[in-house]
């Protein structure tokens, strides 16, 4: 598999774990008990984008070497 081949596979894989990364560890504002007024309920407290973006790149990256196993035995 040629390198550019390689990243769009990974930035697609990137994408998709992104979708199943997202809500884990977000607490909503009704269970930690500090809604903001004129704010839904249902809105997390704290995102922390940084944390998700890099356990996604993690999870990634070990389903990216998985397929490139799979598919190039010779990696």
């Amino acid at each position: 598999m040629a390198l550019g081949s390689s990243i769009a596979v990974f930035f697609i894989i990137w994408w998709v774990t992104l979708f199943a990364v997202l809500p884990i560890g977000v607490r909503s504002q009704q269970e930690s008990g500090e809604v903001m007024p004129g704010s839904d309920p249902g809105a997390p407290a704290r995102t922390r984008l940084l944390r998700i973006v890099g356990l996604n790149t993690l999870v990634a990256t070990a389903v990216f070497v998985i397929f490139r196993f799979a598919i190039v035995p010779n990696f």
